[in-house]
């Protein structure tokens, strides 16, 4: 069964993840682990039919890619930091972190990922399945948040 569902959808999975992640190489990964999570999940999957299982297959790639976005970023975000005092406006890599750390995990990767990765808000709609207007309001409470924050300093 595991099988039959890798030659029904791997191509179409592996084409969306490398529309998603811009790198051929890290929507095979994901894909790869997705697999790997369907035959831990076996049992589940023969009790549903073929359109369910392409979309848990779908539900299961895009949750990996958020998860390894969740990573990276608490991984990397204060390598991200910018380099020159000028840049940062008098805030060092710490007082960065610390603004950063009052935002909700969601505003916070939100706001990593805008103002920091450069994704514009078309691409994180795409990435977290909500509307560009939806994540522009989420970027927007995230400012007030950190406005907020640095009053209160």
């Amino acid at each position: 069964m595991i099988e039959a569902l890798y030659h029904l959808c791997q191509k179409e999975l592996t084409d969306w993840c490398q529309y998603m992640t811009c790198d051929r190489t890290q929507a095979e990964d994901l894909v790869q682990e997705a697999f790997l999570r369907a035959l831990l999940h076996a049992d589940l999957l023969h009790t549903l039919n073929e359109s369910q299982r392409r979309a848990w297959m779908y539900r299961t790639v895009k949750n990996l890619y958020v998860d390894k976005i969740r990573h990276s970023f608490r991984e990397t975000v204060t390598d991200r930091m910018p380099e020159t005092a000028a840049d940062t406006a008098g805030f060092s890599e710490t007082d960065i972190a610390m603004l950063l750390s009052v935002l909700p995990d969601e505003e916070r990767m939100l706001f990593v990922m805008r103002y920091l990765q450069g994704y514009n808000a078309t691409e994180l709609g795409k990435i977290f399945c909500q509307p560009p207007g939806t994540i522009r309001f989420k970027l927007s409470s995230a400012r007030k948040h950190l406005r907020e924050a640095m009053k209160g300093e």
